[in-house]
């Protein structure tokens, strides 16, 4: 019997450790006597003094108790609640170096994980690394009698109370504060019903929805919330309730109900225009989302005569924006109500040669293959854990020319394309894409075509 082993670091104690790599995301990586040890809030080329708060059979976990040397690439956050809010994992990072990183990272991943020989093309950020975002959930609580509105703390369930976020659109900020002040205002009382607030804006009609998630049925104060917001944002064109009454940490429930203004607000991106509900799901970052669905464009390279699949499609932005250079479009999403934005996106700029169809994407493109509907590019656009396996089955049986890949996991991008590669499809090229500045998150568009094996 072999002896065990004994880890050379033990739980409260603080060790020098010198911080080499990150993690996918985000935590720096460093070493102990050759042991492992994962350090939230460090970046290469730190020198920190961490104390351990927890030993596995094969890595630790510490948190920074003092930088000894700082990296090169460390800054100071500009945002003030960096430290404590957890949601931008890389501020203390240079932003040039973030995107060396991200750029890096994708490349092993492909190498490591799906054994990929790829082209991985110079990583595209953004030129204004702020201000990014469309969506923010802040969570309602009371601490010590007073209502506190922000995100919760990484790994806990304390709300780090916030009045500004850089990565968010200013019309976030200025509609979170309004919400922020009618509470102080009415002494707190609405805090006990809410559990979110969730704030959507449009980029380029600058108009912003509000959306109250309540346990209950019951929004008290409603109309001296509506009036203030109305006073403060005269942007706000819409306003909802969600009910959410279970214990979940899903932000919306299945109930939504217009409290005042527009059902939804309106995106636009290129020419085409997209309605923005509750629950719809949208690119997060509308300024890199033309770029990426311009890379789609550019990588499915349309002629007018082919036919799309456009697969875990949400609500229909990506196979809606080429379908002008198609002859048809076929959109597949499991998701109801996001299949119901896409029709109304498709209505609402006047596109006729789209179609969208409820059900997984794995079992829906077997039923079109047996309807006879061959396409001639397949574009995918999974969540983070990827295609199903039976997806990639019938990808291959169908032998589609070009298969263009929209990931925003490296580590399953990997694996997929390892297994696309060994029915017989090569990979092109692979683009990275900065969606989310100062997060460890990275989007990737992969083009990839079918070859004689």
């Amino acid at each position: 019997m072999k002896p065990q082993q004994v880890q050379p670091v033990m739980v409260h104690k603080r060790y020098r450790i010198e911080i080499h790599d990150l993690t996918h995301d985000g935590e720096g990586v460093g070493r102990h006597e050759g042991f492992t040890v994962f350090v939230p809030d460090a970046i290469p080329g730190d020198v920190v003094l961490a104390r351990v708060t927890s030993v596995k059979k094969s890595y630790a976990r510490a948190v920074v108790e003092e930088i000894l040397v700082k990296s090169p690439q460390r800054m100071i956050p500009i945002c003030p609640t960096a430290e404590w809010c957890g949601g931008c994992q890389l501020a203390q990072m240079a932003y040039k170096q973030q995107l060396v990183w991200k750029e890096r990272y994708v490349r092993e991943a492909l190498a490591r994980l799906g054994k990929v020989q790829a082209q991985v093309l110079p990583i595209i950020g953004m030129e204004l690394p702020e201000g990014y975002r469309n969506k923010a959930e802040f969570a309602v609580g009371m601490v010590d009698g007073q209502s506190v509105v922000g995100f919760y703390q990484k790994g806990s369930h304390r709300i780090v109370d916030i009045d500004y976020c850089r990565i968010q659109y200013s019309l976030t900020n200025k509609a979170l504060q309004s919400v922020k002040r009618a509470l102080v205002e009415l002494g707190g009382a609405p805090s006990s019903g809410l559990r979110h607030v969730v704030i959507k804006v449009s980029f380029s009609n600058h108009t912003v929805m509000v959306i109250f998630v309540t346990r209950g049925r019951e929004l008290p104060y409603t109309e001296q919330l509506l009036s203030r917001l109305r006073e403060d944002v005269p942007e706000l064109v819409s306003v909802y309730q969600n009910v959410n009454p279970h214990n979940t940490v899903v932000v919306f429930g299945d109930e939504s109900r217009l409290l005042w203004g527009k059902p939804y607000i309106v995106e636009q991106i290129g020419a085409l225009k997209y309605a923005i509900s509750p629950r719809s799901f949208f690119q997060v970052n509308p300024i890199q989302a033309k770029m990426l669905y311009d890379l789609v464009k550019e990588a499915a390279a349309l002629t007018g005569r082919e036919t799309i699949w456009d697969l875990y499609c949400g609500t229909g932005s990506i196979g809606l924006y080429l379908a002008d250079g198609a002859h048809a479009v076929v959109g597949v999403e499991s998701v109801a109500d996001a299949v119901i934005d896409a029709r109304l996106n498709a209505k609402l700029n006047g596109i006729t040669n789209a179609r969208f169809i409820t059900g997984k994407a794995e079992e829906v493109a077997p039923q079109l293959v047996r309807e006879g509907l061959q396409p001639d590019v397949v574009i995918v656009d999974p969540p983070r854990k990827g295609c199903e396996a039976g997806l990639l089955e019938t990808i291959n049986a169908v032998a589609v020319p070009r298969l263009v890949y929209v990931s925003c996991n490296p580590a399953t991008l990997a694996r997929d394309l390892g297994v696309l590669a060994d029915y017989g499809y090569q990979v092109e090229y692979v683009q990275p894409v900065d969606m989310f500045p100062d997060t460890a998150h990275v989007e990737c568009v992969t083009l990839m075509s079918k070859v004689e094996k």
